[in-house]
């Protein structure tokens, strides 16, 4: 069962009125948002403060297009669908041509498909420029709420003909959104908001159905002190000091609790991976996601 505690950082309490009005609720707060201003100018700097996230950048991006190129249905009538274990069955040179005629069906249909992605919390635009170059995916939109890493993100992006066309960094809160779409992340920035709840929703609403939510943040737990805060910011400095705050980190069970009660038929959780900072080898996904940081893909159904 989820703490009151916790439920209460996951369930905002909305008070209409002028008030309401004016107060974004997924809003960082004053302090988050000066925070990541200062860390605007390191922010491409592969060897200084954001060092942590661009070591994380390829185990991201495996996560996302693995979990999506598992979940594509190819149909294609000359090709061979192997039912369970096939491999034990067929000859090793068989199996692997089945698998190289699989993934290609299964490349040719996602290049088809084209994705349209927003990038929440983007900051600089580590993940999304990646996510832009990716021959499935037609555009990205990042957006932020710090002035100037949005700044960061275009000059960095505007170096790389490749991306024209391909990527847009929007300064807007996430309930301005208007457009829908195929791919929605939401990657270390759920720990970084007052109302996460609320980001939740907001993404849930701006995805298209069959549409997939990838999401990462860390568990609320003595362990995720010790490795995040303890030697992360103050023993190795691997991240600046006043980055994570263990109140406003979530625990896995709570994310999934969250989609039970509230969209209880509209979601498939397909994949749930811990991941693990080893100091000289960079970021590797384990199997214990109720442990440190984790990443989550969510498909929605309907």
């Amino acid at each position: 069962m989820i703490s009151r505690a916790a439920l209460k950082r996951l369930v905002p309490r909305l008070r209409f009125g002028a008030a309401n009005l004016r107060f974004k609720t997924t809003s960082a707060s004053e302090d988050e948002i000066g925070h990541f201003q200062e860390l605007a100018p390191s922010w491409w700097d592969i060897n200084g403060s954001q060092r942590i996230l661009h070591l994380m950048n390829n185990t991201r991006l495996d996560f996302i297009q693995r979990n999506i190129r598992q979940n594509v249905k190819v149909d294609y009538p000359d090709t061979y669908i192997p039912g369970f274990q096939y491999k034990a069955f067929f000859p090793q040179r068989v199996s692997q041509e089945i698998e190289n005629d699989l993934e290609l069906k299964i490349t040719e249909k996602l290049e088809k498909s084209k994705f349209d992605v927003l990038d929440i919390g983007c900051g600089g635009g580590i993940l999304a420029e990646c996510l832009a170059r990716l021959p499935i995916t037609r555009r990205v939109t990042g957006i932020d709420l710090t002035p100037e890493v949005i700044k960061v993100a275009r000059e960095h992006s505007s170096k790389d003909p490749v991306l024209n066309g391909k990527l847009e960094y929007r300064l807007q809160a996430l309930e301005e959104v208007e457009e829908k779409y195929d791919l929605v992340t939401c990657f270390e920035m759920l720990e970084h908001v007052d109302v996460p709840a609320e980001i939740l929703r907001h993404a849930w609403m701006k995805l298209k159905p069959q549409g997939f939510l990838f999401l990462s943040t860390i568990n609320r737990d003595l362990i995720s002190w010790f490795t995040t805060i303890f030697m992360g910011e103050y023993v190795l400095r691997v991240v600046p000091v006043g980055t994570h705050h263990l109140n406003k980190y979530i625990k896995s069970s709570e994310i999934k609790e969250w989609f039970q009660e509230n969209e209880p038929n509209t979601h498939k959780v397909l994949d749930a991976k811990g991941v693990m900072y080893y100091p000289f080898n960079g970021w590797a996904e384990h199997d214990c996601p109720d442990v440190g940081n984790y990443f989550m893909a969510i498909k929605k159904l309907d």
